[in-house]
């Protein structure tokens, strides 16, 4: 398939802060009326005196058409989901989300969290059956709760919820969990955020998974339990998973399983049968909702019967036909976000799960896992590209680019910047460490039609041919893109962080 060439249009925009002038203004609020001052007071009065600010804030001063405009411009200058075939993003499901749904959540808009629970049954109505029918028939387990607000947070709220077990149980000295290298960093970072000593299996270095026999010499007395992502982010899914949670239980722990890279096995396999007794779903990613990249997300946390009364608080409940927000749960962990979570994820998402149906939900596994069987087929016939451990994967693979960095110098990090020039978001490699070297993980979910796909193994065919007869055009790159080559990783760079606009200016040396 012939690429396209993409060019970005390319503004030296301002951040807003810097735009705008001294009156400008978008919208003017009106006044409150004196007589609704007497009745509900006025709000400034309600905020303690060490909490006020001492001035304004510094907001820009901009018209409703200059907004507009310095937005566009930002959105030109960026490749958006809606703009490219963004499959490459592995592990993190970029499928389509129908823009009708974003009606649906419009309708929330105007409520309030805090108002009276009568006044929102529909809402606490759509919650509750998305949880106790839709999350329930799909894993297994009895009883959800939507206030993680990302896959971390569920693993985080998950990991509180095994600690608190252990406490009520009367065995607070198990402070071990165990994990496995390709798990999501997640489901080792957030036990160790909690407290716990966390264990990590290295893969085998035929089957790309951890043996066996290697768990069972890491569970011991002090074993709280595990966190485990399956498929893991390589893609291979552990067919023996029901004999290690079996492990786990044995030695008195508990198994949670992080279920972000759910896609492929929805409506195939459940977790509590496969002897798990927590797990999260990412909901902006399996279930349709915009991944966001760092939010707006929401991982929807599901637990067996025993484990019911530690979730968060609080618990949408139904008796006699009415919804309750229930918070008189005396184990529960407490909140893990404000109020009950974010819900427009979940509206979303009950709106996909509502069109697909049941059937429809197995088909989209199924097709993800038959585009990803086409996708391997195309991939492997290139040039410089190796799949480390072999074997057949479910919804995406993790390749390596080390023959052709070895070949020609060129790696990930040069490819990635080069197939921007034709239209391609950047590929997902992997998280640290790389195991796989040069690594890339691409998704290809049940969103991408085959020509998607052809087009997507075309960018990078032309890409891996370019890097053995040109490596310096590669290397240089991107040519056509708003901007070029960057310095280093800001992420890892605390003196280039600014979290707030005084932040900005005080690193850009502004007063």
């Amino acid at each position: 398939m012939k690429v396209k060439e993409y060019h970005a249009a390319r503004w030296k925009e301002p951040i807003i802060h810097e735009l705008g002038r001294k009156g400008e203004r978008g919208f003017i609020p009106p006044k409150t009326e004196d007589k609704i001052k007497k009745r509900v007071g006025d709000a400034g009065n309600l905020v303690p005196e060490r909490m006020k600010r001492k001035k304004k804030p510094e907001l820009p001063e901009i018209s409703q058409a200059h907004v507009l405009r310095h937005y566009l411009r930002l959105s030109q200058m960026t490749m958006g989901m809606e703009l490219d075939i963004d499959l490459g993003v592995g592990t993190c499901t970029m499928k389509y989300s129908p823009k009708v749904n974003e009606d649906f959540v419009n309708l929330t808009a105007n409520m309030h969290p805090l108002q009276p629970e009568e006044t929102m049954q529909g809402l606490l109505e759509l919650v509750y059956e998305f949880g106790d029918v839709f999350l329930r028939e799909i894993s297994g387990f009895d009883a959800f709760s939507f206030q993680p607000p990302g896959g971390s947070a569920g693993a985080y709220n998950n990991a509180l919820i095994m600690r608190k077990y252990h406490q009520i149980n009367g065995e607070p000295e198990r402070d071990e969990v165990i994990t496995t290298i390709f798990s999501h960093p997640c489901d080792a970072a957030c036990p160790a955020t909690a407290g716990y000593k966390v264990l990590t299996l290295y893969p085998n270095p035929e089957t790309g998974l951890p043996d066996t026999e290697a768990l069972k010499e890491a569970v011991g007395p002090k074993t709280a339990g595990c966190f485990i992502t399956n498929p893991e982010d390589t893609g291979i899914f552990n067919k023996n998973i029901d004999e290690w949670t079996g492990i786990i239980h044995d030695a008195g722990g508990l198994c949670s399983y992080d279920q972000a890279n759910a896609n492929a096995i929805m409506g195939v396999t459940r977790a509590k049968e496969a002897g798990f007794d927590m797990c999260f779903f990412n909901l902006h990613k399996t279930f349709s909702s915009p991944h966001g990249s760092s939010g707006p997300g929401s991982a929807a946390v599901g637990v067996t019967k025993e484990l019911e009364e530690y979730l968060p608080v609080p618990v949408i409940v139904k008796k006699d036909g009415f919804y309750s927000l229930d918070f008189d749960r005396p184990y529960s962990v407490g909140r893990v976000r404000d109020f009950m979570g974010n819900l427009p994820v979940v509206i979303r998402s009950y709106a996909w799960s509502m069109a697909m149906g049941g059937r429809g939900l197995r088909e989209a596994a199924e097709i993800s896992m038959i585009n990803n069987q086409y996708l391997v087929d195309k991939v492997k016939k290139i040039k410089g590209v190796t799949l480390p451990f072999g074997g057949r994967r479910l919804d995406q693979a993790r390749w390596s680019l080390e023959q052709m960095k070895l070949d020609t110098g060129v790696g990930i990090d040069d490819v990635n910047r080069r197939v921007i020039d034709y239209g391609i978001q950047k590929f997902f490699t992997s998280h640290h460490p790389w195991l796989v070297p040069e690594p890339f993980t691409p998704e290809p979910c049940e969103t991408y039609s085959k020509a998607d796909i052809d087009y997507w193994v075309s960018v990078l065919e032309k890409v891996c041919e370019e890097a053995y007869s040109d490596p310096e055009l590669v290397k240089s790159a991107p040519h056509r893109s708003s901007n070029h080559k960057t310095k280093g990783n800001p992420f890892n760079d605390p003196e280039r962080w600014a979290m707030s606009w005084r932040a900005y200016k005080r690193k850009r040396g502004k007063k």
